[in-house]
């Protein structure tokens, strides 16, 4: 017998994800301070914090929908939640001081970094799939936009970098 997910918990992850991504950002800001890419990562930082803080409202919101609205049977989508989360560049469970290790240039940080907004616009695109209320899922799209942007950012700052 398969466990059916609630949307709300689907969120819960989602702001994990968010808080990872900028606990890593964080940390590569530290790493390259006197950079230019430290300061796009400080910038990646603070726009993880708004998107987590999007998440936890439209958890709230969720909440006050109808319990039946917010359930769904993960035996009707391609991806557990938590398989997915962890798929996820941010994952529920990484550890941006080890992601880092390995980065000798601000160029391979970034690199880093594109990806992980890469895998993070498609990790979102799945989340929709969990979410029955059309409200919550125009508000992914609104962050998967953004996402997007942050590509752009990311990109722009490699090619300087090259």
């Amino acid at each position: 017998m398969s466990r059916t997910f609630n949307a709300i918990e689907v969120f819960e992850i989602a702001e994990q994800i968010e808080r990872n991504g900028e606990v890593f950002y964080r940390r590569a800001a530290e790493r390259f301070r006197d950079s230019e890419a430290g300061g796009i990562f400080a910038k990646l930082a603070g726009w993880e914090v708004k998107h987590e803080a999007a998440f936890a409202a439209l958890r709230k919101q969720l909440a006050k929908e109808p319990e039946e609205l917010l359930r769904v049977d993960p035996e009707n989508l391609p991806v557990d939640a938590k398989a997915m989360a962890g798929l996820s560049a941010f994952g529920i469970n990484t550890d941006a001081t080890v992601e880092l290790v390995g980065c000798k240039t601000q160029a391979d940080a970034l690199k880093i970094a594109l990806q992980k907004e890469k895998d993070t616009i498609i990790f979102y695109t799945g989340l929709k799939e969990f979410v029955p209320v059309a409200v919550a899922v125009s508000e992914i799209d609104d962050i998967i936009a953004e996402e997007l942007r942050h590509v752009r950012t990311i990109i722009e700052a490699l090619e300087e970098c090259e």
